[in-house]
């Protein structure tokens, strides 16, 4: 991986962790149910936001990214107004901040594809950044004039320490001193047990050594607190032998104000021929971000020393004075093409494992070989068990969460909720659910289609839903869970449903089907009518939908990944669409047929049992062939008929067989000549000259020099119960199922 690679790695995980604080601050924002008055947010997640754009600005910068390193410095300023209360959080800011979370993206992407980065996009950002940044005009009250504070506190507090302590006595809540004594070796621990402990209660706002001499081996900090708890509660569920704790006592007379504010113009870079804004800050300046406020000891500024400072520290005076550079990161990132690599190396051991074991086998027949032959197979089993462990290992490597995908879709819901006028609240479950890498982005743009088909189409507007009874905001529930070696995804809303007789009007008007056909379809086989390229049921078309063009894309793309699409509606009350994936692609295990002669594997995720082919039971229902299993009607589909391959033998001289595959709520009986048995398989793409041929998903390596296609079970149902004039009749056979 080059150093370019590991930029838009790390950057991209910044981002995205960026995008999930916003929407928290979103959700926040909507918790007001309409109530007046400033928001109240949680700081620390404002800090975190700001902490991201602000490691993104000097990470972009080291690798000459100079229009990310400009919109991070521009959008550092307006998180700054934010967490410090000079700009108030409201829709507008958040959409300016929910632009850049795209923005980076189209960076990023323009860096990927070696492309100009969006000039454009940043600008018109930019100018947003400083709309928003200029509102922010307005000097705050001085609530500090009226408690009994220590100058020498006061001092040393940061500029957001400050904001923070204002905002709090701003909204009546008491303050309150904790007198604690620590242990020098145990301090960073106690400090965030500390602060553990303290955070239902309330917020510590800063800490400083008590400046009282004590116990060289201990230390004694006064720890601020903003709490509405009594002292009552306080003393009971935080005091402690080391811990006491006071409030911090009004004054009886108003001191002066505090000191105004100056002009301080600290040295800044320029980025992107940019030149940044003058920024005005309280005296003494706050530090940075990696550097610890300063604290009054014995009359003298001192810095009290970070975390990273004292182990620094500790690991210099062990090795004398010899620097440290061992590292402290347990990760690392892994091109998927090199796990790609090994799956294939994994793909092809398995093959020498095959051949292995076939050797063995012919080994232990000969007596005169036997104890060789026993000796062989105790290495066979052994190669076989850490063969397994590799590609577990491999796969475990390879998966990643849902989340990454649903943190996006967060976005997208809200923005397009914005624009079309909508309230639409998402609910997101299962997002921990662990699935292949591939498979995660390839599923992208399948789920974004659906969410905004779900907006589009089910969500109604505001009146009308008041007018049928429902809420006046929308829900989208996405949810995601492991069945299986499947994983299953569902798209559900609480919208207008889709009206199966408009569907119906719309294909028989398209010559999808007859009105005769139409008259005895079942519902299941009506909805499937959305996947149809170009069908719309919308009259109009818009920015959104309408066109026609989405949802038979969105069937196309999980077809590709091996999965199947099922749609389920009922009018006034919603829609719900399930995805059904395989969790890996990489490798899969397959059970090998022999159809006309030639080997085909099946995944064996998609096979739910197999049986001996007995022409007796054959029956024949409107031209197709069925037989009956467990008192239901299975279709039957000769595979060699489908293929056009000439069968080899007459069903009364050899024993076939029949595989049933299952994709979603359908189920098929697939004619075979012979079963070889189960074999893990890579499978291994077409090529763009074959990609275009239905029914298959990629080939593999069957060992003995054997290579065979692999069959694609959900696109070869959908084959086999499609007539040849390509309507949906047919499906009429396999519904019984």
């Amino acid at each position: 991986m080059d150093h370019r690679d590991e930029f838009i790695s790390e950057a991209q995980e910044i981002i995205d962790g960026f995008g999930r604080d916003l929407l928290v601050l979103d959700a926040t924002l909507k918790s007001r149910d309409g109530n007046r008055g400033p928001v109240q947010v949680d700081p620390e997640i404002v800090n975190d936001t700001f902490r991201a754009v602000h490691t993104l600005k000097g990470l972009s910068a080291l690798f000459g990214v100079a229009r990310m390193s400009t919109l991070s410095h521009h959008l550092e300023d307006l998180l700054d107004d934010l967490r410090l209360g000079r700009v108030e959080l409201e829709p507008k800011v958040l959409d300016v901040l929910f632009r850049a979370v795209e923005v980076y993206g189209q960076i990023l992407s323009a860096l990927r594809a070696g492309e100009p980065e969006p000039q454009r996009a940043v600008e018109e950002l930019l100018m947003s950044l400083d709309g928003a940044v200029s509102r922010g005009a307005g000097t705050a009250s001085n609530p500090l004039a009226d408690y009994d504070l220590d100058p020498g506190l006061l001092g040393v507090l940061t500029e957001y320490e400050e904001h923070r302590l204002r905002t709090n006595l701003a909204q009546g809540v008491g303050l309150y001193v904790l007198r604690v004594k620590f242990d020098l070796l145990t301090i960073d621990g106690a400090l965030d047990g500390l602060k553990t402990k303290a955070k239902p209660h309330g917020e510590i706002l800063t800490y400083l050594p008590s400046g009282e001499p004590g116990d060289p081996d201990t230390i004694e900090l006064d720890v601020l607190l903003a709490s509405r708890q009594t002292l009552e509660v306080l003393r009971l569920e935080l005091e402690a032998p080391n811990i006491q704790i006071r409030p911090v006592p009004r004054r009886v007379t108003k001191t002066p104000p505090a000191p105004p504010l100056v002009e301080s113009e600290p040295p800044q870079t320029v980025y992107g021929g940019m030149e940044p804004r003058p920024r005005k800050t309280h005296l003494p300046s706050a530090p940075m971000a990696d550097e610890p406020p300063e604290t009054p000891i014995g009359g003298a500024m001192v810095r009290k020393p970070s975390k990273a400072e004292e182990e620094q520290a500790e690991g210099n005076a062990q090795v004398g004075f010899g620097l440290s550079i061992r590292g402290v990161a347990q990760t690392v990132r892994v091109d998927i093409r090199k796990l790609d690599h090994l799956m294939n190396i994994v793909a092809e051991l398995a093959i020498v494992r095959s051949a292995l074991q076939r050797m063995t086998d012919r080994v232990r027949a000969d007596p005169e070989l036997r104890s060789l032959g026993l000796e062989m197979h105790r290495l066979s089993r052994s190669l076989d068990r850490h063969l397994g462990d590799l590609q577990g290992g491999i796969l475990e490597v390879r998966m990643v969460p849902l989340g990454q995908v649903f943190d996006k879709l967060a976005r997208v819901v809200r923005q397009i909720s914005r624009e079309h006028d909508k309230d639409i609240h998402l609910v997101i479950t299962g997002a921990e659910t662990e699935v292949d890498k591939l498979i995660v982005e390839e599923l992208s743009d399948p789920l974004m289609h659906m969410i905004r088909n779900a907006i589009d189409h089910g969500i109604e507007q505001r009146k009308t839903r008041l007018a049928r009874g429902k809420p006046e905001v929308g829900t989208i529930a996405l949810n995601a869970f492991q069945k299986g070696n499947h994983v299953v995804i569902e798209v559900e809303d609480d919208g207008a449903g889709i009206d199966e007789q408009k569907v119906l009007t719309q294909a028989i008007r398209r010559g999808l089907v007859t009105e005769q056909e139409a008259a005895t379809m079942l519902p299941r086989d009506v909805l499937a009518f959305v996947f149809v390229p170009g069908f719309s049921t919308k009259e109009g078309v818009d920015e959104l939908s309408g066109r026609g063009v989405g949802m038979d894309i969105v069937k196309t793309n999980i077809s590709k990944l091996g999965g199947v699409i099922d749609v389920q509606s009922e009018p006034g009350t919603g829609t719900k669409m399930t995805v059904t994936l395989p969790i890996t692609l990489a490798i899969i295990s397959a059970l090998v047929v022999v159809v006309a002669g030639r080997r085909y594997a099946i995944p064996l995720a998609s096979v739910l049992e197999a049986l001996v082919f007995e022409p007796w039971a054959l029956r024949t229902i409107e031209g197709r062939e069925v037989m009956s299993l467990r008192g239901q009607t299975l279709a039957l589909c000769r595979l060699e008929q489908l293929f056009g391959l000439p069968s080899p033998v007459t069903e009364e001289l050899a024993r076939r067989f029949v595989v049933v595959i299952g994709a979603g709520a359908q189920r098929l009986g697939c004619v075979v000549d012979q079963l070889i048995g189960q074999q893990d398989i890579v499978i291994k793409a077409l090529g763009k000259s074959l990609e275009s041929v239905r029914g298959f998903s990629g080939a593999t390596e069957l060992g003995d020099q054997h290579v065979g296609l692999v069959i694609d079970a959900p696109a070869l149902i959908e084959e086999a119960f499609t007539t040849s004039d390509g309507r949906h009749a047919g499906r009429r056979a396999g519904s019984e199922v």
